[in-house]
């Protein structure tokens, strides 16, 4: 009896120390600051619920959550639910194995693309972009092209596409009870070799290319996609829930809904992807549709803040994180570097209403930020990572007040003044 209350007093201690510890990195009034923003972010409807989780030095150092899944507030949100990355995914989906398949020398940032992607070959207006240009958005490619228009019709799926029973022609699965012709993805690899490239050579985001990554890396590795990226990237960083089609696997964490969605699947989506061209896809892709909690987001952010080291092990190496987290076309006035984002040139010289992410991010920090809600930036210099996930989108897309408050932005700002001291 004795020995249980040792063990329990110094559990208690423990758990105190850690909270102490925690508590000290960030003020009281900016602990304030932090509730009093997502509290009201909340009210104004910016969405049901957040979580936040910042590393300074490598250290977690908070960890917090807000709100619930949706409004009816019954679901809590809870520091290992499991969330719908976005485009997020570009940058923790394609985007390592890419580098890792630069590292391997199988993959050459400029050459041709259309020498890992062949079709590209025989359109004059593609033939000759590089995975450079494609990577830091400047190759002239098409924003977005939505697929569902092509597989329903006014919300209806078209039967010679989309089925409601598995069966050997239709095996991805799009939905709960929607499974996609085997050969609609070669459709959609058509209409993206057809679709038109702009000769104005400037900063124009596109998510095309990222459609077809998985199968390049597929190509080039020999492996499929998501077991390229188990192998050599998730399992390297110790990753527990980083994968596609959460439906498929055992997980015990919750899944946080996405999308009402009153137009296609006609029901709140969750634990399929909530991005329409990654689930007629099957739910794999370079786009979209990777899920993963806070802490496998931060692991895979402290590999690249720290260059591609990750526990003591070179997962990638330095030259190629370096190469692909810094500005590529500033003389184009594109802050872009190779799949990541970066801040607004100038950044630090704008106030904080016209900054992204926060002004006091260094020029050589990066991210992205994900259509849901989601958002991940690693700052090496001032070795800070900011991570931030919610679901914004529900009830609806037309939800847009986590942009019009600026909650990431405000958010990331108190962090800095609370982790950074005087420079």
């Amino acid at each position: 009896m004795l020995l249980k209350l040792r063990i329990l007093l110094f559990i208690l201690i423990g758990f105190i120390c850690t909270s102490n510890a925690q508590k000290s990195a960030i003020s009281d009034t900016g602990l304030s600051k932090i509730d009093a923003l997502l509290e009201d972010a909340i009210q104004q409807q910016a969405f049901p619920g957040a979580q936040i989780l910042v590393a300074h030095e490598d250290a977690i150092v908070f960890h917090k959550t807000y709100g619930y899944h949706t409004y009816d507030s019954v679901q809590s949100v809870g520091l290992n639910d499991l969330y719908d990355l976005a485009s997020v995914t570009k940058i923790l989906g394609p985007l390592p194995a890419l580098m890792k398949l630069v590292d391997e020398g199988k993959i050459d940032l400029d050459v041709s693309f259309s020498d890992y992607w062949q079709p590209w070959r025989k359109y004059k207006d593609k033939k000759q972009i590089t995975l450079r240009e494609i990577l830091a958005h400047q190759a002239g490619l098409v924003p977005y092209i939505v697929f569902l228009n092509r597989a329903t019709k006014n919300g209806i799926p078209k039967d010679r596409f989309i089925k409601d029973s598995q069966s050997k022609n239709y095996k991805k699965q799009a939905y709960s009870n929607q499974f996609v012709k085997n050969g609609f993805q070669n459709k959609v690899f058509r209409i993206i070799n057809r679709s038109k490239v702009s000769s104005n050579k400037e900063y124009r985001y596109s998510g095309l290319s990222f459609l077809l990554f998985p199968k390049v890396i597929e190509n080039l590795s020999g492996k499929t996609y998501q077991s390229y990226l188990k192998e050599n990237i998730y399992d390297a960083v110790k990753s527990r829930t980083l994968g596609f089609n959460p439906n498929d696997k055992q997980y015990s964490n919750t899944i946080v809904p996405t999308e009402l969605d009153t137009f296609w699947r006609k029901s709140v989506v969750k634990g399929y992807v909530h991005d329409e061209n990654a689930a007629l896809l099957g739910g794999v892709s370079g786009n979209a549709g990777l899920i993963g909690t806070a802490d496998d987001l931060y692991k895979m952010m402290a590999l690249y803040q720290n260059m591609g080291k990750y526990n003591g092990q070179q997962i990638l190496s330095e030259a190629v994180v370096k190469e692909f987290t810094r500005i590529q076309f500033q003389r184009n006035n594109n802050r872009r570097g190779l799949g990541f984002d970066k801040p607004l040139i100038g950044n630090d010289t704008l106030t904080l209403e016209n900054a992204y992410p926060s002004p006091k991010a260094a020029p050589s920090s990066f991210g992205h930020a994900g259509f849901t809600g989601t958002f991940v930036w690693a700052d090496p210099k001032n070795q800070l990572v900011f991570i931030f996930l919610s679901n914004r989108v529900y009830p609806d897309r037309s939800h847009r007040k986590l942009y019009e408050l600026n909650i990431r932005t405000r958010l990331h700002d108190i962090f800095y003044d609370e982790l950074i001291k005087a420079q």
